[in-house]
């Protein structure tokens, strides 16, 4: 994968093929420039590898990272079976390399973390070394162009824009009003039906 310069990588993912994410960490990790990853929501199972390819992995203060053993489905006898555990404790292997080589963390510590299914909010990611920092509004900020224009509207316009319809809205025009009222009712003559009523 050639470039010209550093990228950034967004990570949204519950997980998926372990072979898949294997070969874009591969990509990720033969870049020539600075790979940063951001993981705006999840990085769980082969997503939390891809992650860990990351030159800088930043992580939202609202994600979350899982890691896990990997997962087959095997059919056969005991010897299909068991080619089925070595190969996944092979997959495993090759996974805590990813993450050992991030974290720093032994590969016991790895072990014991996948066994356990373990998910990690972004202040256990950074502190376990899964990730670098948190994310922070001024990480956002800096890499944004200022606005040319600070003002987009004017507050004045838009309360005076405002008013001129309310009171174009409240005008009344005097024949309207006349046409609008009810011919030949009053209240005399309601009371005089009433009473015709009664009797």
């Amino acid at each position: 994968m050639g470039g010209s310069g550093d990228i950034t990588v967004w990570i949204n993912s519950p997980g998926g093929d372990c072979v898949a994410a294997a070969q874009i960490y591969n990509m990720l990790m033969d870049y020539p420039h600075n790979v940063t990853v951001k993981i705006d929501g999840i990085a769980a199972s082969a997503a939390s590898v891809i992650a860990m390819a990351g030159t800088k992995v930043l992580v939202s203060p609202v994600s979350m990272m899982m890691i896990h053993n990997p997962m087959t489905v095997a059919m056969g006898d005991t010897a299909e079976m068991q080619k089925a555990i070595d190969m996944l404790g092979s997959v495993k292997d090759s996974i805590i390399n990813a993450y050992e080589i991030k974290t720093g963390l032994s590969r016991a510590k790895l072990s014991h973390l996948m066994d356990a299914e373990t998910w990690m909010d972004a202040n256990k990611a950074v502190e376990l070394g899964f990730a670098d920092e948190i994310l922070k509004r001024s990480d956002v900020l800096e890499d944004m162009e200022p606005p040319v224009v600070s003002m987009l509207y004017s507050k004045a316009a838009v309360v005076n824009s405002l008013m001129d319809k309310i009171a174009a809205k409240c005008r009344t025009n005097p024949k309207k009003i006349e046409d609008s009222k009810p011919k030949g009712r009053s209240v005399d003559s309601l009371y005089e039906r009433l009473n015709l009523l009664k009797n």
